[in-house]
């Protein structure tokens, strides 16, 4: 029942954040905050003081575990945003696992984006050169040579990521774990 109620309040914002970060490379604030909005309401609505307390956990939780990779450039805020409004609705737990599946999406997603642009061949010789220089050589010697001519939208590995996690990959527990007892 739960689970139905998640994918019902999470998958219109997932179709719209896909839509907009493919568009017009944004995940706009009205879409986030609302979603944010939204998943403290119910949070609070079906526990109470517990609920809000795990909806702001998991808000936290999303937004700080994406800070340093927008601090770097590697996201964008849009990102960083729809992640904290995931973990509104799933709590901190559901934050976090959504946010290690979404790092596993985005690294398969850079790699078959990598590998369409230059072929696989190309692929994996620019990858072992740069593994090379950063390990061997202890630099990012050839890391230059895996930058894409194009940005990679990380709305949709988030979305994967949450996908994920919604059906049923939890590595670090599901919905009904993520609550906060105070007593």
């Amino acid at each position: 029942m739960m689970q139905s109620m998640l994918i019902i309040v999470v998958a219109p914002m997932l179709i719209t954040a896909i839509y907009t970060d493919l568009r017009w490379s944004r995940i706009p604030n009205w879409l986030t905050f609302s979603a944010m909005g939204i998943g403290i309401v119910v949070q609070t609505w079906t526990d109470g003081l517990q609920g809000t307390l795990s909806s702001m956990a998991g808000l936290c939780v999303g937004m700080g575990l994406f800070l340093l990779p927008y601090a770097c450039r590697a996201i964008g805020a849009g990102d960083v945003k729809l992640i904290a409004a995931i973990g509104s609705i799933l709590g901190p737990s559901g934050a976090f696992s959504v946010a290690v599946l979404s790092v596993l999406a985005g690294g398969v997603y850079a790699l078959g984006a990598m590998g369409y642009q230059w072929g696989i061949a190309t692929t994996s010789k620019k990858l072992a050169f740069a593994t090379y220089g950063a390990f061997v050589t202890g630099g990012s010697t050839g890391m230059g040579n895996l930058q894409l001519p194009f940005r990679l939208r990380y709305g949709l590995a988030i979305a994967a990521g949450t996908l994920l996690f919604l059906g049923g990959i939890q590595p670090f527990g599901g919905w009904a774990w993520h609550r906060i007892h105070l007593w």
